[in-house]
């Protein structure tokens, strides 16, 4: 069955870095499309970022675009997302997904923004 397992949350200041990674199994890593989406305290899930099956093309919602890094090693079935200049705003727990609305998504690992 579809596993996603994220990793690499944790607290940080704004303005800082953090980067996500997800482990995935049970399905044709290299012929999917991949996505990441998040769920801020007492919001519903939001689309992040999205990558080609490929890693060639990517997408972004505008709040993240120019900060933030999808990429994909099909090779290890690895998802990763590179953050940087970390806003408040961006403090949810992220999630690792085989689809845009998140209905296929991994456990989730929090990231928190504070100071």
């Amino acid at each position: 069955q579809v596993q996603l397992v994220e990793s690499g949350g944790g607290s940080v200041q704004p303005g800082g870095s953090l980067r996500l990674s997800c482990a995935a199994s049970g399905f044709t890593f290299s012929g999917a499309r991949m996505y990441w989406v998040r769920q801020a305290p007492d919001k519903g899930l939001e689309w992040v970022s999205t990558i080609s099956a490929g890693g060639t093309v990517t997408w972004y919602t505008d709040s993240v675009q120019g900060r933030f890094t999808i990429s994909r090693d099909n090779a290890k079935n690895t998802l990763s997302l590179q953050m940087n200049s970390l806003k408040y705003e961006d403090t949810a727990v992220y999630y690792c997904a085989r689809d845009r609305d998140g209905s296929v998504r991994g456990q989730g690992t929090q990231v928190t923004v504070s100071s």
